[in-house]
């Protein structure tokens, strides 16, 4: 399944880029998931995503929990917990 991900603030910054289309691991099934896939890529990812740093996420544009599943299409966001204009 393919999703879009999209990065802002400081998470942006730490991982070099704003958005990204993703084909997702079969196993994959969770925003929670998602983020150990990513934190996996090592490096400024793992620093930007954490288990441990605060950060919110969003699914299809609405707060989400790291519970909530996913699907092919969706849209994932994180972003750190304040964000200026």
């Amino acid at each position: 399944m393919k999703i879009q991900l999209r990065f802002f603030a400081s998470v942006r910054e730490l991982v070099g880029s704003g958005q990204e289309m993703l084909e997702l691991p079969q196993a994959t099934a969770t925003v929670g998931e998602l983020r150990a896939v990513l934190v996996a890529r090592g490096g400024n990812w793992a620093d930007a995503l954490a288990e441990g740093k605060l950060l919110r996420m969003a699914h299809n544009q609405l707060m989400c929990k790291a519970d909530t599943v996913v699907a092919d299409g969706d849209e994932v966001a994180f972003f750190p917990p304040v964000t200026g204009g």
